[in-house]
């Protein structure tokens, strides 16, 4: 049942040893691969393994190309303008630095706001503006309705969906496909649900199958406004813009050129950050938007705040220099990345491929791998894992309310393990989706 590798593959015991699928294996092969996935998962618990995969963090050597930051400013606190940095005001942030990270949304410097390390508050701000007080006014805030539902993309990001249910908004479910949101779906609830406000995306890259919207599909979310009820709202989360792991990564098309054709500016907010390029703890966050909305949210932020942290912009901006600058700062990031990536790849193909016992996506950049096993077995095999020592991001995390319909999505987030810690993990993790598997088989055919 073996072929020279620690686990076992679902193999004939001809010579030949051709990979089978777990339905076509009868009874006896099951049991006996059952009991021997049960002495695997018993040794490796005896290990003490203490491996985590749980968030797509950088790791500590990507984290360190940007160890220069400190200290660069070199006492010269003054912007372009003559700005002192050290001192209050600058709400929309310096002006070099809404045209550097404007040009990472590919958006003019009046189309952009720079703020300070978080684009999660800016989405939070963004959408609490828009229940609360409305961006035209107090008519428009969503909130004024008995009902606000939002569109939530799944599998997503956890972190959406625990804005929308923090806030109130009911939560409607769109299957991701390999090209994005399915659109024919999400246009049909827009037009027959008047409550829908808005909709979240994660479009190049996505969190977590990695998938780059087409084309086709930013124009429709472009036009998708023009489908629904009023103050429908795009929430834009290009939070991986710049995060090509391969010099092959597709391109992501303008979402700014095709609301101009659509004349859907004002409905869409764009938004990244630098927590993933320099500092995950000490960023620089922006978002872009129409110059209508850019003013009155920036109305709303001086209740708020009298400035953001303009030194961190600033010494951003010197680091960072210009796009050009900004890319190949990346490159040296995705040299981290890759091979965290295909040693999750490379197992998953060397142990799982032909077995039907899970499928995965192969992004071309960001930090997730996302896995589907069997239906019913995301749960279990989060558990086994856990049991061996090896955290996993909790089994719904993908899905609005942490409830995965089908119990079949985990997301593999390998950036921040040292490639060798990555490699254990994933010895590990193949053991547990096998052994759930293989025990689910047996039971249902008792």
């Amino acid at each position: 049942m073996t072929d020279g590798s620690p686990y076992p593959r679902l193999c004939h015991k001809d010579a030949i040893m051709h990979a089978v699928t777990i339905d076509q294996l009868s009874d006896t092969d099951l049991q006996a691969m059952l009991e021997d996935l049960l002495d695997q998962h018993d040794a490796l618990k005896k290990r003490g393994l203490a491996l985590d995969l749980t968030r797509g963090k950088p790791s500590t050597e990507q984290v360190a190309l940007s160890d220069s930051l400190d200290g660069i400013l070199e006492g010269n606190y003054l912007a372009a303008d003559g700005t002192d940095t050290r001192n209050y005001g600058g709400l929309e942030g310096l002006p070099e630095a809404r045209a550097l990270f404007g040009s990472v949304l590919g958006l003019a410097p009046e189309e952009t706001l720079v703020g300070g390390n978080s684009s999660l508050t800016m989405m939070y701000q963004v959408m609490e503006f828009a229940l609360t007080e409305g961006l035209r006014g107090p008519e428009s805030a969503w909130g004024m309705e008995d009902t606000v539902r939002f569109l939530c993309p799944v599998p997503g990001y956890d972190r959406h969906f625990a804005i929308c249910e923090h806030l109130g908004i009911e939560m409607v479910t769109v299957p991701m496909l390999d090209t994005g949101p399915d659109m024919d779906a999400a246009e049909a609830l827009v037009k027959q649900d008047a409550s829908i406000k808005g909709i979240w995306c994660v479009p190049r890259f996505s969190n977590p199958t990695g998938c780059v919207y087409s084309d086709e599909t930013v124009k429709r979310i472009a036009a998708l406004p023009g489908l629904a009820s009023e103050h429908f709202l795009v929430l834009w989360d290009n939070a991986y813009a710049v995060h090509a792991v391969y010099e092959d990564a597709p391109e992501l098309a303008s979402i700014s050129e095709q609301c101009h054709a659509h004349g859907t500016l004002d409905n869409v907010f764009q938004f990244g950050s630098t927590s993933k390029v320099t500092l995950a703890g000490a960023g620089v966050a922006f978002m872009g938007s129409s110059a209508t909305n850019l003013a009155a949210l920036t109305k709303h932020l001086g209740y708020q705040m009298i400035g953001p942290d303009k030194i961190n912009q600033l010494r951003h901006v010197r680091f960072l220099r210009d796009r050009d600058t900004l890319i190949d700062h990346m490159a040296r990031h995705a040299g981290y990345i890759r091979p965290r990536f295909e040693t999750v790849l490379k197992t998953l193909d060397d142990e799982l491929a032909g077995t039907d016992m899970g499928s995965w996506t192969q992004p071309r950049g960001g930090y997730f791998i996302s896995f589907d096993t069997r239906p019913g077995l995301a749960n279990e095999v989060v558990r086994l894992a856990a049991a061996i020592g090896v955290k996993l991001t909790p089994a719904g995390a993908t899905f609005p309310y942490g409830i995965d319909p089908q119990d079949r999505n985990i997301r593999l987030s390998p950036t921040f393990p040292s490639e060798q810690a990555v490699s254990d993990a994933m010895a590990a993790f193949v053991v547990c989706v096998r052994l759930a598997t293989v025990r689910q088989q047996l039971q249902q055919r008792q």
